[in-house]
């Protein structure tokens, strides 16, 4: 045996059943692709990442108009109706049995047989200069109305929690695709190198029905998750060292390790192996890091008063100002989700005539904030803040059935139309986009579909969702997927 059949030999023996069937079904996807006459690759952005610092930071290929994200998801999906979407016509069918029209080939969630129509719970007023419709639950953000650009007619493919939430998060109902976040630091890095470009913060007492997939990384290397931080302890679990271990002996160890996972790299070419390096590498940075960003003690009391914060407590204020913290440090991408807007009315703690007005309580005058002083800093001018839930709610209550559950006023999940509002960096402040028909149930000018919103928000950070792609299975995956998407050119500044 000469020397080339000898190291291809070795060279065969490291191939593992994974690396095989990672390779033929490629391989097999794209003679698949040939045959048909699809080109691969036609139009799509090459990014070059530094394998040694793939969280290096990357020039778009449009102006962007927009530096940073943070994205506020209401999990749950609260009630447009009783917030943003003034439906007077609505008031006068309160009470009375729902259309059929409104029935016919829908499907819902809990309505069962011929439901009752459900007049708008709150009170409504206009606010600003814009004249835009806000009810009574949010009194300070009303006065951010004319910073705000409100899409009245979001629309959803899917009407049950957990699908809705990943398809909002990341273009697909299934799981396994990156979030926006993914997408958006795998094309432009982050401004920080000791902190990761995307971060996630939870409140509301548990995580959203799908977990950490509404912010991993699925085919994009998994440096490109979000990180998950917490508002009240120690920041990232498993941070410190442990007892015993002190900077230098961790340093020694991930030099030793290093070693082991590049001769690893060396023998299979895993472009894994050299992201779980720079993660490694981060995450020892990170312990210095984090602790020093994540901390609101040092804030001024009049900044715990305006957000309403109680440093060493977990809660939505305390993230909405760790969100500015984050976003002046250089994030790239922070997102937020606060649990319990899922507004049914099977009981209490859910109903919009209960648990709906505290969840209000919660969010308004931290939001409010947050707006005032990013806008202060002068932040707001190449910041995005976008705030929504996963679908909409309908006009005509629950019906499923009487006894107890009918004692609390709830809505059912409605995926034609629903209220998301941006402000910041990039869109028209004081703009109303879209309309719904008189009941708010269905977009009746102007629908904007989760791919349309997608294609929007990666225009706005310099990216054209056409071309941003990365190669999986044998397909160019995007955001914004294979059907069609827009970008919502009226609400750009």
């Amino acid at each position: 045996m000469n020397l080339f059949q000898h190291l291809q030999t070795e060279q065969l023996r490291h191939v593992t059943r994974r690396h095989f069937l990672r390779d033929c079904t490629t391989g097999l996807g794209g003679m698949w692709l040939a045959s048909q006459g699809i080109a691969s690759g036609s139009g799509i952005l090459k990014i070059d990442h530094d394998p040694s610092n793939p969280l290096a930071s990357l020039s778009p290929t449009l102006p962007p108009k927009v530096k940073r994200v943070i994205y506020l998801h209401m999990v749950g999906a609260p009630s447009q109706l009783e917030l943003f979407d003034y439906k007077p016509q609505l008031q006068k069918y309160d009470g009375k049995d729902c259309p059929q029209e409104y029935l016919e080939g829908q499907r819902f969630a809990f309505i069962q047989g011929v439901p009752k129509m459900l007049g708008p719970q709150f009170e409504f007023k206009q606010h600003g200069q814009s004249g835009a419709w806000i009810s009574d639950r949010l009194p300070e953000l009303a006065k951010h109305a004319d910073k705000m650009c409100f899409i009245k007619t979001m629309q959803t493919d899917q009407f049950n929690h957990g699908p809705a939430q990943l398809l909002v998060h990341t273009g697909n109902q299934n799981l396994g695709y990156p979030s926006m976040g993914s997408w958006v630091t795998w094309g432009l890095g982050t401004e920080n190198q000791n902190l990761p470009g995307f971060m996630v913060l939870i409140s509301g007492g548990r995580l959203p029905r799908v977990g950490a997939s509404l912010w991993g990384s699925g085919f994009l290397p998994s440096v490109y998750q979000g990180v998950q931080c917490r508002s009240a302890g120690d920041p990232v679990l498993n941070a410190a060292n442990p007892q015993g271990v002190n900077r230098e002996i961790r340093r020694a160890a991930l030099d030793s390790l290093k070693t082991l996972n590049e001769q690893t790299h060396a023998d299979f070419n895993d472009p894994e192996t050299v992201t779980r390096i720079a993660q490694y590498e981060m995450a020892f940075r990170m312990q210095v890091s984090v602790p020093e960003v994540m901390t609101i003690d040092d804030e001024p009391a009049h900044i715990h008063e305006m957000y309403g914060t109680q440093p060493g407590k977990e809660s939505f204020a305390n993230n909405c100002l760790l969100a500015r913290r984050l976003a002046e440090n250089g994030v790239r991408f922070i997102q937020l989700f606060d649990w319990g807007w899922d507004s049914h009315g099977s009981n209490k703690n859910e109903a919009i005539n209960h648990g709906f007005k505290s969840k209000c309580d919660s969010i308004d005058k931290p939001i409010s904030a947050l707006l005032t002083d990013l806008d202060q800093r002068g932040m707001l001018d190449d910041t995005l803040v976008v705030w929504g839930g996963e679908f909409g709610r309908t006009p005509m209550q629950e019906n499923r059935g009487g006894g107890e559950r009918n004692a609390f006023v709830g809505r059912d999940h409605n995926p034609n139309a629903f209220t998301l509002w941006m402000a910041g960096a990039g869109v028209k402040p004081g703009m109303t986009y879209g309309e719904t028909d008189d009941m708010g149930y269905l977009a009746a000018s102007d629908p904007v579909h989760i791919r349309d919103f997608h294609a929007t928000l990666l225009q706005l950070v310099g990216f054209e969702h056409k071309r941003l792609a990365f190669p999986f299975q044998g397909l160019d995956q995007r955001l914004t997927g294979v059907k069609p998407a827009r970008i919502v050119k009226d609400i750009l500044a």
